[in-house]
């Protein structure tokens, strides 16, 4: 039987993982000005962590985690998502001491046992940023404008920010009664996840994807009708901050995530044109109790998850169309004494950025240009006893013909300055 990956699992490969590197790189350029720094995280941590965080009553916790006993007894849980692991980070090497808010971004796989299905995985890609220490309406603004100035960048323009705010401990319990005692009265007409799990979390109901239980959730209480008096002055703060930030947005009461930490500002990033009913690119909000939850100081944090798989496949072709891995040159090179010379060449130019290809068989004159053909490379530079002995090189455009005498004693400048002028 012949070995393949895991269901729900892929491959990278070239051709595909240059799309990713422009996507990280951009997120690294994007959120740098902002103050954000990278976090590098564990791929595994203790299971406690993720069921207190996430709640013992989500689809991650009851469902889908990938959870082990290792073999010192302790019970594993590979990462299902970045903040839990990011907030037991901040606790442990007391970042809360240096008393200002710490802005930290990852990058990295995570793990759900998951039906896969397009653009769904069991081993996915987040990309995440979370500011911990403030309660500033302006830090949600900000983190939501630093991820739209992100899909701007990668040139994602027909995406829409949705918020709402789900309220804090004070006016939220209040809430959920009442939302319960409304769902109890639809408890025959929903769907079996809703009914099995509106006692423990009915927020929950209202972010049903089931096309009935949606319609009824349009008939139930809004928590942005039951806010209590705080919650309604910081969502309208954060509201203020996005209009002064030129940020659209739009408000989606029905928008209340997945997740059991988070509390008042929440939000939801969606496309706009092609992409049907799951249309949700990345969301995240603001979770103030977590850090205490894990028993660290009181911190105030707000951030958001994007998942790499999606944002790939909605990202227009446009974004892609600077992605080359063709050779800039190929050393076409004759005899022992030039490839020699044409190794020291190939190493000087390699040394500063250029993609420089060669065949290592060391076959016909003829054989070696029909490889630099197949290799797409924009030039070729021949190399044999004629050149050497004449001190001048062959640089032929692939793409027009013309061959271009090179100087032996500056052919790597004057390489150069033909690589540089004819770049795209």
């Amino acid at each position: 039987m012949k070995i393949q990956s895991i269901r729900g699992v892929k491959d990278i490969l070239p051709g595909e993982i240059e799309k990713w590197h422009k996507v990280e790189a951009a997120a690294r350029r994007v959120f740098a000005p902002y103050g954000f720094q990278e976090i590098r995280l564990p791929i595994f941590e203790s299971t406690s962590l993720f069921k207190r965080s996430i709640g013992e009553t989500t689809d991650i916790v009851e469902k889908e985690m990938y959870t082990f006993t290792d073999r010192g007894g302790e019970e594993i849980t590979l990462r299902p998502e970045g903040t839990a692991s990011v907030v037991r980070s901040y606790i442990q090497h007391k970042m809360h001491g240096q008393n200002r808010l710490v802005k930290l971004y990852y990058m990295g796989p995570m793990f759900r046992y998951e039906r896969p299905q397009a653009g769904r995985f069991r081993q996915f890609y987040q990309i995440g940023a979370e500011a911990l220490g403030s309660a500033s309406p302006l830090v949600d603004a900000e983190v939501m404008t630093m991820l739209i100035a992100l899909f701007r960048d990668l040139g994602l323009d027909n995406v829409e920010l949705q918020i709402n705010s789900l309220g804090c401990p004070e006016c939220r319990p209040p809430y959920r009664e009442l939302l319960k005692d409304a769902i109890r009265r639809h408890l025959d007409e929903l769907c079996s996840n809703c009914t099995s799990r509106y006692e423990r979390n009915p927020l929950r109901v209202l972010d049903c994807k089931v096309e009935r239980d949606r319609e009824i959730a349009l008939t139930l209480p809004r928590i942005s009708d039951h806010l209590c008096d705080a919650c309604k002055e910081n969502f309208t703060a954060v509201q203020a901050a996005l209009t002064s930030m030129n940020t659209p947005f739009t408000l989606n009461t029905q928008l209340v995530r997945g997740l059991d930490y988070y509390t008042r500002t929440t939000f939801e990033v969606v496309g706009t044109e092609g992409l049907g009913s799951q249309n949700a690119i990345c969301g995240g909000g603001r979770y103030d109790t977590l850090v205490e939850e894990f028993d660290g100081p009181p911190t105030p944090c707000f951030g958001f998850a994007v998942g790499v798989e999606r944002l790939i496949a909605t990202l227009p072709e446009s974004t892609w169309q600077d992605i080359t891995t063709k050779p800039d040159l190929f050393a076409v090179l004759m005899g022992d004494e030039a490839r020699q010379r044409g190794q020291e060449v190939i190493q000087k130019l390699r040394a500063t950025g250029w993609h420089v290809e060669l065949d290592y068989e060391g076959g016909s004159m003829k054989s070696q240009m029909r490889k630099a053909n197949r290799e797409e490379s924009r030039f070729a530079l021949i190399i044999g006893d004629n050149e050497i002995e004449s001190g001048q090189y062959v640089l032929k455009n692939m793409a027009g013909g013309e061959q271009i005498p090179i100087e032996a004693n500056h052919c790597v400048e004057q390489i150069e300055a033909h690589l540089k002028t004819t770049q795209t």
